[in-house]
C-alpha cells in the first residue's frame, strides 16, 4: 500500500512516516503543497494524508486541483483546523476524511484502513487470500498447502501488490513504482 504524506512539520512528518512504515505502508513524504501536487498527480498512491496549512500551495487548493485533474485518490485531511466549519469546507473540497490534530495514531491507522476498504481492497483478519495462498499482513508470512515461508519486505510488497489485483496484468513500471517508489 503506497501512501503520500504531505506535512510541513518535519518532526510530525518523520514520526508519521515511521508509524506508517512500521504498519507496513510504503510512504513518500513531502513538505509543501506544490511538491505534494506533483507527486499526487502521478496517480500512484492508494491514499493521501494531507495537511491544510502548507507552504507554496495550501492543502485545500492542492486537493481541488487533484479533483479537477481527475485524481480520485482517497484523501485524509490531517490538520490543526478542527472547527465544524473547517471540516465541512475540507470535505466539500474533495476530502474523503478529516482528522484534527492532535489525534491518536490508532485512529489515523483505522481511517486509512477504512479508506482502503472503500477502494475495494477488503482485508479480513489481516490476511489476503488468493487460491490456496494466504498472506499475513502482520507477520509477512505466506502460507500454502505445503507449508509457510516468511518473506522479506520487498518480496512481501511485490506479492501483496499482486494479491490486491488478482487476475490483472501488472506492468513492470507499475510494480516498480508501487514497490520501490517514485523516481526509482
Amino acid at each position: 500500500m503506497r501512501l503520500l504524506l504531505v506535512e510541513d512539520e518535519r518532526q510530525l512528518s518523520e514520526a508519521l512516516t515511521e508509524l506508517l512504515i512500521k504498519n507496513k505502508y510504503c510512504i513518500d513524504a513531502v513538505y509543501d503543497g506544490e511538491t505534494g501536487l506533483d507527486y499526487a498527480l502521478t496517480g500512484r498512491y492508494d491514499v493521501i494524508v494531507l495537511d491544510i496549512m502548507l507552504p507554496k500551495l495550501n492543502g485545500l487548493d492542492m486537493l481541488q486541483q487533484l479533483r479537477a485533474n481527475g485524481i480520485s485518490t482517497p484523501t485524509i485531511l490531517l490538520t490543526a483546523k478542527g472547527d465544524v466549519k473547517d471540516r465541512v469546507t475540507g470535505l466539500d473540497c474533495g476530502a474523503d476524511d478529516y482528522l484534527a490534530k492532535p489525534f491518536a495514531a490508532e485512529e489515523l491507522l483505522a481511517r486509512i484502513r477504512a479508506l482502503c476498504r472503500r477502494k475495494g481492497e477488503m482485508i479480513i483478519d489481516d490476511t489476503l487470500n488468493f487460491a490456496d495462498f494466504h498472506l499475513n499482513l502482520s507477520s509477512y508470512e505466506l502460507e500454502g498447502k505445503n507449508g509457510s515461508v516468511r518473506l522479506t519486505l520487498k518480496e512481501f510488497e511485490i506479492l501483496r501488490h499482486f494479491m490486491y489485483k488478482p487476475n490483472c496484468v501488472v506492468t513492470k513500471d507499475e510494480l516498480i513504482e508501487k514497490v520501490w517508489g517514485f523516481g526509482f
